[in-house]
Order: structure tokens, then C-alpha cells, then sequence
């Protein structure tokens, strides 16, 4: 009966804090406990009791004891969530109480104050907060205790391995003990360390990762969740790690670094799940910053598309560089005044608020787009403006060609007639050997600007796809997850290159620094990810069971793969070891010019079919996959 009620009691108020005042009341009356424990020790039952002076002598130590409790706050913590720090505020406020009250009696007895009588003597001090220390201590672990004892047979039991048997994988543990909703059992560590082989943690044995990492300790020990507790992990390294746990069916969690901790403190909230993102990130690339201050610091630099993905990175990044102005273009209304919002709000972008100039315009309006050059002068472009959903281009040619060919002529012109010194182009993996009409338009964009001969310096930059980018598959799978499945992939075979935006935006900073004009820069994407396999992980990430992944077929002008170079190109490597230098074909700018002219006439048909017969003119290597267009390609020999 007694125990029912107890379990009750707990269960109702287990998420609601004690009142520190309560908690004041309870450390007070233990020390009233301790009081009378040491009294009735020294008197030993003495006939004559001289109840005055103890209740003086009493009172005393209540106002001191009252006062460091105060001071320290000793009454402040959560009990059922007590540690180190809480038996140290425990120990200090008692010991500093005790001290007063002995300085107090070496004083009295020199320079009398008040009488003998009502003094206590250092043993009776010693004693008493001596006592005390272990009754607050003793209180707080009985009611971390209760608490935990009744409440853990109704929370959920989850077996836990932790990587990492150092300092933070003792941090971890003790906030996984001090979870409210489950109950986490640390069943082993895992650490390198040779030193560390067959020693034990918190009395759980510290192992080689082989011999926890197996289908046979996981079955065995039922685990389920691998809690990573290196927060200075490789990347490569802990990438290993989680793929491997994945494979075994275990729910993959990280322990993120000390500066993300809140207020310095780390609970079980703070845990963090791993991301498909964390397995597609690279090691951070070094960059030569010197190059990239050189062409930015004191600028004015313009950037179009600067609320896109990429474009709203690389004005987060040109911050850093002291640029005289940035100004940043784009037509999307809404994206801008998000991108404003946050870099008028945001450290460190803020400094500079007084440097940025948010320009609502068109690319495609060249009147508009004259009056925004003559108002600014920009010596620094990044093209970033461009339409890049490769189904919606096959559907729309004439808006494709109208953006990226025509409103990148636009800004190039404009360039070169208000002598912009450097204009660096975002092109893509999707130019090289077009299957689609918007990898076709990119590579018209790139042939135009390598065409042109100028004081100005025209660049262009190609990589793949970025992680997390408007409309990318990632996006796209948590979506599907969320709602419970399944997962599309247009081909079971299909593959992808993946980089970050900010690994991104950092090679077309270092490239547009490093290019003297003409020049073509590849990225060193590393290995391509089967979108297949991409899907499976984000599943396993999940932790969701029985989700079906669907094959729903290739769309209009999609590749199995792309390529970062054509067929007849070769590369030159640079000084950076990520950034390439594609040598390509040079076309005549006046040919451009020409065949670039009839194909604005055909514009006013509005013709499809005409307009992209006179792209395959111009990039005779743009062969249509999948789409009504294919009818136009002609038949290989």
C-alpha cells in the first residue's frame, strides 16, 4: 500500500520540479537533525539540559546555514537531476557556514562578545556540518532513488554502446542516467586507445571496436542505439564508424562539441541524431584566402541570384572579406526579404549592414538591370541567377533560354560596358554532354562569357549537386519520410556527385580568384553516391521500419551520371588540390554572335521545337534523353 502510494505520487509530479523553498525547508530541518544527533552525543543524556542556550546556539547555525544556502544556491537544483556540481555547492556552503562560526569563537574568546554559555565549541561546529554535508547529500541521492527505482520499470529500456571512454563519454553516460523518458543501459564502451583496452568506465567494461561492432554483441545485448562521444571525431572517421553501425541495425547518435553545448552544460537533449548530411560531408577545405581578399576586400561586388541557395551562401561568405558594397540581386520577393532579415540580424554579418544593398530586378530586363550597374559599378560579379529544375526546363525552353542563356548575356554585356574586372559564372555537371534543354542552356551560358574578348575577366565554375539545396533529393526524402513513405528514385542505377553549399561557394570564391579569363574550373566532387543506396541510409537514419523505396522512372532529359567534363576535354591541375582547369574548345565570338542572334529572332515564335532544334545547332554534343525533343537529335553514324 505504502509502496502504491509512493509510485503515485512520484508518477504525478516526476516532470515537475520540487519549489526551491521546499527543498530550503527540507536541507534546514536536516540540519536540525544533525544538530540534535550532535548534542545529544556530546551530552550523552545528561540530567541537565540547558535548552536556552542550545535553542540560541540552534538558531545560529540555522541564519548562517540559511544564508550560504542562499548565496550559493544549493536550493536551486533539480534533486532528481543532482551531480558533482551539486555535492560541491553542498560542500562549500557548509564548510564556509562552519567557518564563520569558528572565526566568530576565536574572536569571541580574545575580545569577549557574548558569553560562553551561548557559544558553541568547534566540536559541536564540526560535528554538526560535518553531519549535515552527508544528510543533504544522503537526501538528494534517496530521492534521485525513489524517483528512478519507481518510475524505471514503466519507461522504455534502451541498450546503448558509447564511442569514446573519455571525458565526454563520462558526460554522456551521465545524462543518459539522468533522462526522464527512458531508461538508457550503457552495456559497453568502445575506445582505441590501447591504454584503455580491458579497462572499465562507471563499472562498464571499455572495448576494441571489433569486438562491439559484430552482429553477435548487438544480438546478444540487445543494442540499439551507438552514441558517438568524440566530439573532435575525423570526419572520415566517424563516417566509418556510423555506416557501419547502420549496417547493423542500430540507431546512430553523436554527442555535438563542447561550444554547442548550452551554457556550458550538456544533457540528454543535446544528443544529437546523425544526418545523411554528415555522411556525405568532406574533411573543410583549406582555402588561400589571401588570393580571395585580394580580388574582394574594398570592392563593390554584385551577386545575382543572391537569395538562392548558392548564391545567398557566397554573400554570407564575401562578408568576411571587407567588400566596399555587396550588391545583391534577385527577383524572388520572398527569399529576399528572408536573406535580408538574416543578414541584418545575424553576427557577424551585421558589421558590414551598412555595406549592403538588397536590389529587387530581373535578369532578364536589361533596362532595369542597366540603371542598377550605372548606379553601382560592380568590379566583382557572381552569376548565380539561373533556372535549374531540369523536368520544368524540358517543359519551358523558351524560359530557360530567356534566363540562363539571354539574362546571362545580359549581365556579361553590362560587365564588360561598365569594365567589371572579374565575372564569375555558377554553371553545372548537367553542361557537360547536355541529355536535357537546362544543361543545354548552362553550357550556351558558359560558350557566350569564353567568347567574349574584354578587359573583363570571365570565369566559369562547374560542380554537381549541393546537399540541402531548393528542390534537391534530400529535401525531398525527408519530406517522403515524414510522411510516412515511400521513397522515389527515378532509376535504380541513377548516381550523383554531392558537396556542401559551403564547400560550394569556397571553391567558386578560390577559382574566381584564380582565374586570369576564359577559364573553365571543375571541382573535385569526389566519389559519386548511387541515389539508391542515399535513400536506404536516410531510411536507416530514420529509424523508421517498413518503408518501401520506389523505382518511378527516368524523367524527360535525366542521366543514369553526370560528367564534370565532355568527352573532349582534359584538365590542368592548379594549387588547389580540389579545383581543376578544363581545357575546352574556344568558339569565335563572332559566330557566337551570329547563330546567339538568330536564335533570339526564333524567340518571338515561341516554338519549341525550332528553338531547341537551334540549341543542338550551337552545342552539337546536346542529345536528349527521354524527351519529345530526342526526335531532333541526329542519328549517330
Amino acid at each position: 500500500m505504502i509502496k502504491k502510494i509512493i509510485f503515485n505520487f512520484v508518477r504525478r509530479y516526476r516532470h515537475t520540479p520540487a519549489s526551491r523553498w521546499a527543498i530550503l525547508v527540507i536541507d534546514l530541518f536536516t540540519l536540525a537533525v544533525a544538530f540534535a544527533i550532535t548534542d545529544l552525543f556530546r551530552l550523552r543524556m545528561s540530567e541537565y539540559i540547558d535548552w536556552p542556550s542550545l535553542l540560541i546556539k540552534f538558531v545560529a547555525f540555522a541564519i548562517l546555514a540559511t544564508l550560504f544556502y542562499l548565496i550559493i544556491g544549493t536550493y536551486r537544483s533539480i534533486i532528481r537531476h543532482s551531480g558533482m556540481y551539486d555535492i560541491y555547492k553542498v560542500l562549500i556552503s557548509n564548510i564556509a557556514a562552519a567557518t564563520v562560526l569558528i572565526v566568530f569563537n576565536l574572536i569571541n574568546n580574545n575580545h569577549p562578545i557574548v558569553t560562553n554559555r551561548f557559544t558553541p565549541a568547534y566540536s559541536e561546529i564540526l560535528m554538526t556540518f560535518a553531519l549535515q554535508i552527508v544528510n543533504m547529500i544522503t537526501v538528494r541521492l534517496l530521492l534521485q532513488r525513489v524517483y528512478n527505482d519507481y518510475l524505471r520499470r514503466h519507461r522504455p529500456v534502451r541498450n546503448v554502446v558509447i564511442y569514446g571512454a573519455g571525458s565526454a563519454g563520462t558526460i554522456a553516460y551521465n545524462a543518459l542516467a539522468q533522462d526522464p523518458n527512458h531508461d538508457y543501459k550503457v552495456v559497453a564502451y568502445i575506445d582505441d586507445a590501447p591504454q584503455k583496452k580491458d579497462a572499465a568506465l562507471n563499472g562498464i567494461h571499455i572495448m576494441e571496436r571489433k569486438a562491439v561492432l559484430n552482429p553477435a554483441f548487438i544480438k546478444k545485448n540487445n543494442v540499439s542505439v551507438l552514441l558517438i562521444a568524440i566530439p573532435s571525431i575525423r570526419l572520415s572517421y566517424k563516417q566509418e564508424i556510423t555506416n557501419e553501425a547502420l549496417d547493423l541495425g542500430l540507431n546512430v547518435k553523436s554527442v555535438p562539441h563542447i561550444s554547442k553545448w548550452i551554457n556550458a552544460s550538456f544533457t540528454v537533449s543535446q544528443i544529437q541524431d546523425i544526418k545523411i548530411e554528415d555522411l556525405l560531408e568532406r574533411e573543410s577545405i583549406k582555402l588561400d584566402n589571401v588570393n580571395i581578399v585580394r580580388q574582394v576586400v574594398d570592392k563593390v561586388v554584385m551577386v545575382t541570384g543572391a537569395a538562392g541557395s548558392i548564391g545567398s551562401e557566397i554573400c554570407r561568405q564575401l562578408t568576411q572579406y571587407q567588400p566596399a558594397k555587396i550588391i545583391m540581386v534577385d527577383q524572388a520577393e520572398s527569399p529576399m526579404y528572408d536573406l535580408q532579415f538574416e543578414l541584418r540580424n545575424t553576427e557577424p554579418y551585421n558589421k558590414i549592414v551598412d555595406r549592403m544593398v538588397f536590389v529587387i530586378a530581373n535578369i532578364k530586363d536589361k533596362p532595369r538591370m542597366e540603371q542598377v550597374f550605372a548606379e553601382y559599378h560592380p568590379q566583382v560579379i557572381y552569376h548565380a541567377a539561373a533556372y535549374k529544375h531540369v523536368p520544368f526546363m524540358e517543359e519551358n525552353p523558351y524560359e530557360a533560354l530567356l534566363v540562363n542563356v539571354f539574362g546571362t548575356q545580359n549581365i556579361a554585356d553590362l560587365a564588360m560596358q561598365y569594365h567589371t574586372e572579374k565575372f564569375v559564372m555558377i554553371s553545372t555537371d548537367k553542361a557537360v554532354n547536355p541529355t536535357n534543354v537546362m544543361g543545354a542552356t548552362k553550357r550556351m551560358a558558359e560558350i557566350y562569357i569564353q567568347s567574349r574578348n574584354s578587359d573583363t575577366h570571365f570565369v566559369t565554375t562547374r560542380f554537381g549537386n549541393v546537399l540541402g539545396s531548393n528542390g534537391s533529393v534530400i529535401p525531398l526524402f525527408k519530406k517522403q519520410l515524414a510522411a510516412g513513405g515511400p521513397l522515389t528514385v527515378t532509376h535504380r542505377d541513377i548516381v550523383r556527385y554531392f558537396m556542401t553549399i559551403p564547400e560550394a561557394c569556397n571553391l567558386v570564391l578560390e577559382a574566381g580568384a584564380m582565374g586570369d579569363g576564359g577559364d573553365i574550373f571543375v571541382f573535385d566532387m569526389g566519389a559519386p553516391v548511387k541515389i539508391y543506396d542515399l535513400a536506404k541510409k536516410m531510411i536507416q537514419l530514420s529509424g523508421l521500419k517498413n518503408i518501401e523505396i520506389k523505382e518511378i522512372g527516368l524523367r524527360p532529359g535525366e542521366k543514369l551520371y553526370e560528367e564534370l567534363l565532355a568527352t573532349k576535354e582534359n584538365t590542368l591541375p592548379t594549387y588547389h588540390p580540389k579545383i581543376l582547369r578544363a581545357q575546352v574548345r574556344k568558339y569565335p565570338s563572332a559566330d557566337i554572335d551570329n547563330s546567339y542572334g538568330e536564335l533570339r529572332k526564333l524567340m518571338t515564335t515561341f516554338d519549341d521545337m525550332k528553338l531547341v532544334a537551334k540549341m543542338k545547332q550551337i552545342v552539337p554534343e546536346f542529345h536528349s534523353q527521354n524527351s519529345i525533343f530526342s526526335a531532333l537529335d541526329k542519328p549517330s553514324n
